[in-house]
């Protein structure tokens, strides 16, 4: 009787063999490990939440790093031109699936199209081309999109705080095709809500102190759009929000714990944690045509009472019930 096994089926059996192995001089070498391939877009520190939820998930799942499989991570430092050099290594190294941001993703897409490749926080992985639909993405990549309706909810969130809000001002990086979308977005319904909105456009790191001065008597909050450029800079952001007396309202956590007022939008720790599970499957002979991109299914809204306090402003009392985490 002949039993047929696929790669992937004997990735993982050596995967979980490698570990027993014994090393002896002369010995023959154990085979690779599973190897997965980690391009991270910014740096180690600004990942470094998402990188644990996402190692800790391989671990329940039987993934121990160093012992059943190995993780190569590459960090592209906000530099764009580096997605496609660390696919192109990755290439070199054949890891057995990529993990990475959708920004990069398209870039490493356009590298390799046999590499299993997974993205995490896509904004709209159909318009990016990076598969043909959600539910059937075909080809060699799928994961998980941040793609959600939750800017209105900014808003509403952010007059509860200040609601006799008049001004708002959003800044976005231009250079970044989604927060270009986003900053549409925002636009379209605070003129919706009443309120003049002004659009403060950054490009690089020596915008940011320029943009946000010139918001000081403009503006009474300040909405910024998410990108690597924002997240790497988040602290100056905020410190320069206050000193121009702006309260700003964000979509991720991170950038509330470094002194912006508040946020609401996706958890990004469990979407990285669910790419885990994508990368799981994967090893054990899915393939990616196969995994549906899923959509965030957990949201959190942060707020900072040290900094409303800095403000002057008063943090409604069913707003803070409603919050799943407060700042103080």
């Amino acid at each position: 009787m002949t039993v047929t096994i696929g790669r992937r089926e004997l990735l993982v059996a050596l995967g979980c063999a490698a570990a027993a192995w014994p090393t002896a001089a002369g010995a023959e070498q154990p085979l690779k490990l599973p190897t997965v391939g980690f391009l991270g877009t910014t740096t180690a520190s600004a990942w470094s939440r998402w990188t644990e939820a996402f190692v800790r998930r391989l671990r329940e799942l039987g993934w121990i790093e160093g012992r059943t499989i190995a993780i190569e991570y590459r960090w592209a430092e906000a530099r764009r031109e580096r997605f496609a050099e660390i696919a192109a290594e990755f290439l070199h190294l054949n890891v057995d699936v990529i993990v990475t941001g959708g920004n990069a993703a398209v870039a490493v897409k356009q590298v390799t199209s046999t590499i299993p490749i997974v993205f995490v926080l896509a904004v709209d992985p159909v318009g990016m081309g990076l598969v043909a639909s959600l539910s059937r993405p075909g080809g060699n990549v799928t994961g998980l999109s941040n793609q959600t309706d939750t800017t209105g909810k900014r808003l509403e969130l952010l007059r509860e705080v200040i609601p006799d809000l008049p001004r708002l001002a959003i800044m976005a990086n231009v250079g970044f095709p989604e927060a270009v979308q986003e900053m549409h977005d925002v636009q379209t319904i605070g003129e919706r809500l009443g309120l003049d909105v002004f659009i403060s456009e950054i490009r690089r790191v020596e915008d940011l102190s320029p943009a946000i001065a010139a918001l000081k008597d403009q503006a009474q909050a300040l909405y910024v759009t998410a990108d690597t450029l924002v997240n790497n800079n988040r602290m100056r952001i905020n410190t320069l929000a206050l000193s121009a007396r702006l309260p700003t309202v964000y979509g991720f956590r991170d950038m509330v714990e470094a002194g912006g007022l508040m946020s609401y939008g996706a958890n990004y720790a469990d979407l990285f944690q669910r790419a885990g599970a994508y990368v799981d499957k994967i090893l054990r002979g899915t393939k990616p045509a196969d995994l549906p991109v899923e959509q965030p299914i957990k949201f959190d809204l942060v707020v900072n009472l040290i900094t409303a306090e800095t403000l002057g402003l008063t943090v409604p009392p069913s707003l803070l019930a409603r919050a799943d985490e407060v700042i103080e």
